[in-house]
């Protein structure tokens, strides 16, 4: 049996520039509204310079400990760093002083710690309100329900920016089916617009569903196995 061999790193940002584009085209958007995020949880500092050396600008990383041995190796670089994991209020001091987005913030409290810890010095941090919009007991999230009192509460908060919500949906293959909750989320953004706020940012899709995602609005997706590979199991 031939042996296939395995997908360059500079192959896989292509087809995923190539997915992200024909989705774009299917939906009537602008490719330029999209920006693609590395999630580079479990890679090597290696693996993310090779594709910022590919132009690759955005990585998101889940714990604070991991990405800050990488950005200080990658310290070179003009790399955007988004934090993207499940946020511990003890972590919250350095990832207000050191990243230039959160995707998951999913209660006022950490808003409000993210804001008395950004430097003066720095620009304000950017913020994604996390939603369950499917009320998983096994995710965070704000409860829709609740969202538009946290919203209006964190966008009052000086140091921080509110830019959007963010939502992991559970995994799903049904294509229609993994729209619905990205239609929803694009819904729950609207209704905030519609209040006042001014929200540019829908951070949602992954590797399996990021057409879906764009096909419902989607102006953030974050690729991990897509674009690095499966990552190597522990043991």
């Amino acid at each position: 049996m031939e042996i296939l061999p395995l997908q360059t790193r500079d192959q896989r940002l292509r087809r995923v520039r190539s997915t992200i584009r024909e989705a774009a085209v299917k939906a009537g958007r602008c490719l330029d509204e999209i920006r693609l995020l590395g999630a580079s949880k479990g890679q090597s500092a290696a693996a993310i310079r090779e594709l910022a050396t590919l132009g690759l600008r955005d990585f998101g990383e889940n714990y604070t400990d991991e990405a800050a041995a990488k950005r200080a190796r990658l310290a070179d670089l003009e790399i955007t760093w988004h934090f993207i994991g499940r946020i511990q209020s003890n972590k919250t001091r350095d990832i207000a002083r050191h990243f230039d987005w959160v995707h998951s913030v999913d209660r006022a409290k950490i808003a409000r710690r993210l804001s008395a810890q950004r430097g003066d010095d720095r620009p304000p941090l950017n913020l994604c309100l996390q939603v369950n919009v499917q009320a998983e007991p096994s995710k965070a999230g704000v409860p829709p329900e609740q969202l538009g009192e946290t919203a209006h509460a964190i966008a009052a908060l000086p140091g921080v920016r509110l830019r959007g919500l963010m939502a992991i949906p559970r995994a799903c293959d049904d294509f229609d089916a993994q729209r619905r909750p990205f239609a929803r989320l694009r819904q729950l953004r609207d209704a905030l617009n519609e209040q006042g706020l001014s929200l540019d940012t829908l951070s949602m899709g992954m590797s399996a569903d990021m057409e879906a995602a764009i096909l419902e609005g989607a102006t953030m997706v974050r690729i991990g196995t897509a674009l690095f590979g499966p990552r190597a199991k522990a043991g």
